[in-house]
């Protein structure tokens, strides 16, 4: 039997203040779609969880003083959630973009051979998209970049 709560090794929360609304707008914005959602008697948000790909991300509130949006810490990330997309990253950055996202990197190429772009919600979470474009060896990259490549398959 296949257990039902079972997930990807990895996977990150994101902290909002009106964590019901980031639902909406992050299936808006982003085509994430939501696996779970647990509220109480009074409709508050006790935990959720959003699928995108093979991937998850926990979306809750700020239920305690160690947990914070980054509209409550003067827009401050201390982390910044990566989604490598199949295809379509142009399109996606467009479909964010009139979702409201403000757009603090537009789509690029990037020497390591994917198209990249990031996004800030409107509680002020930044969101980095990719997508492969072109296959690139270490060493290309590596004089592309000027930078020392260790670990590269």
């Amino acid at each position: 039997m296949k257990d039902p709560f079972r997930r990807p090794s990895l996977g990150s929360a994101v902290y909002y203040k009106d964590p019901l609304a980031a639902l909406d707008w992050l299936e808006r914005a982003f085509g994430f779609e939501r696996s779970m959602v647990i509220t109480d008697s009074d409709g508050n948000l006790g935990h959720s969880e959003m699928k995108f790909g093979d991937g998850y991300i926990m979306v809750g509130s700020e239920w305690t003083d160690s947990v914070a949006s980054p509209s409550s810490v003067g827009g401050k990330n201390t982390q910044s959630v990566h989604i490598q997309l199949k295809d379509g990253i142009d399109d996606h950055c467009a479909r964010a973009k009139a979702a409201g996202a403000v757009i603090v990197r537009g789509p690029e190429d990037q020497f390591y051979g994917d198209r990249t772009y990031s996004a800030r919600d409107p509680e002020g979470h930044v969101w980095t998209f990719g997508q492969s474009v072109r296959e690139v060896s270490r060493e290309e990259a590596e004089r592309a970049s000027g930078l020392k490549i260790e670990g590269w398959a």
